[in-house]
C-alpha cells in the first residue's frame, strides 16, 4: 500500500495506492467524508472499502482532498474537491491504461463528490455510495443516473436520514436497464461503528456478484492462450523431429 503524490489543481495531492498484478484489473477510486469534520482517506469506512476492493482484484487509489493530511490547498465547498477527484481519476487511468472498468466509491461527503463525478466522466461505469448525504446536499443531478451501482445505509444513522436515502435508492432503481442495489445494515450508525465487518461483507458480496464473471472470463481466456501456446510449441517440436 505505497503512498503516492501527484500534482492537483491546488497543489500536491496525497494518496495510497495498491496495484493489481493483472494489468487489465478493474480500477477503483475511493473518496473520504467531509474534510471539516475529520474526514480523511484513513477513515475506517474508507480504508475498509479500499481493502475490500483490493481483495477482489481491483487496482485501487484513495486520496486526501485538498487541505487534508499532506494534500495542499484549502477546503472549497465541494467544487475544488470535485476537481481533486477528477485529477485522481486521471492519474489512476494514466498509470493503468488497459482496464475497461472504472468504479468510484465514496463515503458520506465523498459519496456526493463521487456521484457528481459520474455525471462528468462517462468512462466511470460502476459506483458504491455509502451513507450518501441526501438530506444535506442536492442529488437531483442524478436524473437519470447513467450507471449501475450499490447504495449502503445504516438504520441508526443520526446524520443522514434513512428515509431520504431509501427515496433516492428507489428513484434510481426504477430506471430501465440500470440496476442500483440498496443494502440496509441493521444497527449501523453513520460511521458503521461496530458494524465494519457487516459493511465489508455487503461490499464483498456486491463485488463478487458483479465482477466474478469477468474474472472467470479472464481466467478462461488466459487458459485458452496457454493451451494455444503449448500446442504451437508441440507443433514446432514435432516439425523439428520430422525434419
Amino acid at each position: 500500500m505505497p503512498e503516492v503524490f501527484f500534482n492537483g489543481p491546488s497543489g500536491r495531492i496525497e494518496g495510497r495506492y495498491t496495484e493489481s498484478n493483472n494489468k487489465k484489473a478493474p480500477l477503483a477510486l475511493v473518496l473520504h467524508p467531509h474534510p471539516l469534520y475529520g474526514g480523511t482517506m484513513n477513515n475506517k469506512v474508507v480504508y475498509n472499502t479500499y481493502k475490500t476492493l483490493v481483495e477482489h482484484g481491483f487496482t485501487v487509489l484513495r486520496v486526501n482532498f485538498r487541505g487534508v493530511g499532506r494534500s495542499q490547498g484549502t477546503f472549497d465547498n465541494g467544487i475544488g474537491e470535485m476537481t481533486d477527484a477528477a485529477t485522481a481519476l486521471d492519474w489512476l487511468q494514466i498509470n493503468n491504461q488497459y482496464s475497461d472498468i472504472n468504479l468510484i466509491a465514496g463515503f458520506s461527503f465523498g459519496a456526493w463528490i463521487a456521484m457528481q463525478l459520474i455525471m462528468r466522466r462517462p468512462e466511470i461505469n460502476h459506483f458504491i455510495a455509502i451513507s450518501p448525504p441526501v438530506n444535506k446536499y442536492d442529488f437531483s443531478f442524478l436524473s437519470p443516473c447513467p450507471i449501475p451501482g450499490l447504495i449502503v445505509q445504516g438504520d441508526q444513522d443520526s446524520i443522514v436520514s434513512e428515509e431520504a436515502v431509501v427515496e433516492l435508492a428507489n428513484k434510481l432503481s426504477k430506471q430501465r436497464h440500470i440496476q442500483v442495489d440498496y443494502k440496509l445494515i441493521n444497527g449501523a450508525d453513520h460511521f458503521f461503528r461496530n458494524k465494519i465487518e457487516e459493511l465489508t461483507q455487503v461490499l464483498g458480496e456486491f463485488l463478487q456478484l458483479k465482477f466474478s464473471n469477468q474474472s472467470n472470463n479472464q481466467q478462461f481466456v488466459q487458459s485458452n492462450i496457454r493451451d494455444i501456446e503449448e500446442t504451437i510449441q508441440e507443433t514446432k517440436r514435432q516439425k523439428v523431429f520430422l525434419d
